[in-house]
Parts: C-alpha cells; structure tokens; sequence
C-alpha cells in the first residue's frame, strides 16, 4: 500500500513563501497537488510525472507556485501567496496519468493546512 506523507504548512502573511513537500513511500508514476477550501470543491493545482515533466499548473497560481520532484518526493514552493491560496492542500499519487481531475489519482495524503493571513 502506497503512502503519502506531506509537511510543510502553516501561517503566513500575505507576499509570503511556504514550500510543501509530498513523500511517497514506493515509486509512483505521478504526483499532483490539489487544495480545498471551506465550502469549495477540491481543485488540482499541479502534477509533475516522474520524469520531471510538469503538465499544468492551475491558473491562479501560474508564475506565483512551482512543483518540483526528487525521485519519490515532490515539492510545491508556493511565493507571493494571497489570502485566497488558504485552504488544505493534498498531495495525490497516480499510477497512470497527470492529470487535475480528482478521480484519476489512486492515493492521497493526509493533507496540511495553509493559511494566509495578516
């Protein structure tokens, strides 16, 4: 069974930076990144394939966030964060596919808390 472990959240002002890291316990074809706010939809935000090759970033976040991948580690170096990026942000593991959609990720990770907020 594939496990997910993230770190990384937590409290920051409005203009700051926090970078999220994503572990995974065996080698996985895909990892994205989705967040959910309260009383919101969970939305993908980013994916990179084990390649390296990322394949969208969420267009709110597009120049402000960046994924990055260390063999079975993914990172999301979020900068310049706005009180709209707080939310939980989850990281995902496809077999199969990079993708934003939900339902094409096998596993999930625990999620961690991002708030921004002055």
């Amino acid at each position: 069974q594939l496990t997910l472990v993230e770190s990384g959240g937590g409290l920051v002002q409005p203009g700051g930076s926090l970078r999220l890291s994503c572990a995974a316990s065996s080698d996985v074809y895909a990892i994205g990144w989705f967040r959910q706010a309260p009383g919101k939809e969970r939305e993908g935000v980013s994916c990179i394939r084990d390649n390296g090759q990322n394949l969208y970033y969420l267009s709110s976040v597009e120049g402000r966030f960046t994924i990055s991948r260390d063999k079975n580690t993914a990172y999301l170096d979020m900068n310049n964060l706005k009180p709209e990026d707080t939310a939980v942000y989850y990281c995902a593991a496809g077999r199969t596919v990079c993708s934003p959609y939900v339902f094409t990720y096998d596993y999930w990770g625990q999620g961690t808390q991002v708030t921004v907020s002055s």
